[in-house]
């Protein structure tokens, strides 16, 4: 339920994610990811911005910036939107450097944000790079480089992603 200048409004926001992680043979880990998400029960103008469903950047669609993937308002701001489709693919591969500390990990990553509550692809984007990795007993430290293969004005040509533990 939200509250906005006297007026009530109710809506449903539902989100999906599957994670599937497939050993081939002992260096090298196959590993997918789907997020999809819908917002029902109201317009969009009826949800904070903060309740909305943004994608790019690290834990989203490597090679863009974060949350700069879908609608903008005038001031061209990323706006959010009712639905979500992102879907991932990377290979872990261990390189056997440091004791088998180290992999490399190459990575394709799609995504949309649509303001309609059905997740449309026609605006989909993609990205695409490399990562290293680096493990720890607490953790892998992430080091992600990634481009966008269909960017839009003003993207970036390459999106630098540093973290602790793994993109999903």
């Amino acid at each position: 339920v939200s509250g906005q200048d006297g007026v009530r409004s109710s809506y449903g926001k539902m989100q999906f994610d599957a994670s599937y992680y497939q050993p081939v043979g002992e260096k090298l880990v196959i590993a997918s990811r789907v997020r999809l998400g819908t917002i029902l029960g109201t317009d969009i103008t009826n949800i904070a911005p903060s309740r909305r469903f943004y994608a790019g950047g690290g834990g989203s669609v490597r090679g863009y910036g974060y949350q700069l993937i879908g609608p903008r308002d005038t001031a061209g701001e990323p706006s959010g939107g009712r639905a979500l489709s992102e879907f991932s693919l990377e290979a872990r591969v261990k390189t056997g450097l440091l004791g088998g500390a180290v992999s490399l990990v190459p990575f394709v990553d799609a995504g949309a944000v649509d303001t309609t509550s059905t997740p449309r692809l026609r605006d989909i984007k993609v990205g695409a790079g490399i990562g290293l990795r680096y493990d720890t007993n607490f953790g892998p430290i992430r080091i992600d480089l990634g481009t966008p293969l269909n960017p839009s004005p003003g993207d970036s040509r390459i999106g630098v992603y540093v973290a602790l533990g793994q993109a999903f």
